[in-house]
């Protein structure tokens, strides 16, 4: 069956972006990063060892966790000594995220509505586990007939993660002091020439979490999800070059384009979400179709566990 093949690379999906909570994780052998007692993070075991030559910023790893040094009592001290220790760790060559210096700073805090207690260097966030928040914008149209297409975009051959794959039409980091709003004005007139005026029409209509690692270390990530309706005349252009091309695409194409490697794996997620809340995954013939299948029945369990972690929760206000 074709539907057993798409759920079967759905579940996939599924499973890898949330493998930290899967068996056979690091999980267990990671410490906590706790800042004032808040948890605000995940260290994988060989970051710990080399933090241990730090003693005057982080204290040695106790009851599971390491902590920063209590000396740093301010936004401002937790901030420059450990912008201080990641600058040095960029020496370390098994530390390969650090290669990807963005010179973007990211917000540290144990939940989204929290005060920061630091900032943190984007591409040192995975060694640190911090939960990293983002803005996806879906743009489609709705046709007289009322057919929807999907505009999506192919990122630059030279972009630094994810080069040549697909993406949603936009989308950003958020960095520190920036709210949900301007970055997601802001991404869609940078990368997709969106004027503002049409951008700020977006909805706000999920969160969608995930937890992931790989050999550069934790990503525990919410993105903020947009749905934004665009004028059937309008085509998105390329902006600030982090797109090479646009296409606007069927959503039995979207949907096929899903399943397969060409997608950038966290926006496949968010449209795996406008296509679950938009109805275009049926009971009977999508993701639902692997109880039929007699070779992913016993892997019933594990694509539970992986769509409860796979949160999209509606967002009323921002």
């Amino acid at each position: 069956m074709a539907s057993c093949s798409w759920a079967e690379n759905i579940l996939q999906l599924l499973r890898k972006m949330n493998n930290f909570y899967l068996p056979g994780s690091r999980r267990s052998s990671c410490f906590r990063f706790e800042i004032e007692g808040a948890q605000v993070g995940w260290i994988p075991p060989h970051v710990a060892s080399l933090l241990a030559r730090y003693p005057d910023v982080f204290s040695p790893p106790h009851q599971g966790a390491v902590t920063l040094c209590h000396s740093l009592d301010s936004y401002e001290k937790r901030s420059e000594a450990v912008s201080h220790v990641v600058q040095a760790l960029r020496q370390e060559p098994s530390l390969t995220c650090l290669k990807g210096w963005r010179d973007e700073k990211y917000s540290v805090m144990p939940r989204f509505a929290d005060c920061p207690l630091m900032w943190m260097e984007r591409a040192a966030t995975s060694l640190f586990g911090v939960k990293r928040y983002g803005v996806h914008i879906n743009g489609y149209t709705v046709s007289d007939r009322q057919e929807v297409c999907m505009w999506l975009a192919r990122r630059s051959h030279t972009k630094q993660t994810y080069p040549g794959l697909l993406d949603n039409m936009a989308a950003g980091g958020l960095a520190a002091g920036v709210g949900i709003k301007h970055t997601l004005v802001k991404e869609c007139q940078e990368e997709a020439c969106v004027p503002a005026a049409i951008a700020k029409r977006a909805r706000p209509v999920a969160t969608v979490s995930y937890t992931y690692e790989d050999e550069e270390g934790v990503f525990p990530e919410s993105q903020f999800v947009f749905d934004l309706e665009l004028p059937l005349e309008f085509k998105p252009r390329i902006g600030d070059g982090e797109v090479q091309e646009f296409y606007l695409l069927p959503i039995d194409k979207v949907k096929e384009l899903l399943a397969t490697d060409d997608f950038k794996p966290n926006s496949a997620m968010v449209v795996l979400d406008f296509l679950i809340r938009h109805s275009y995954i049926d009971p009977d013939t999508g993701l639902w179709v692997f109880a039929k299948c007699p070779h992913l029945k016993n892997r019933l369990t594990a694509l539970v566990l992986s769509l409860l972690s796979f949160q999209s929760h509606t967002i009323r206000t921002l």
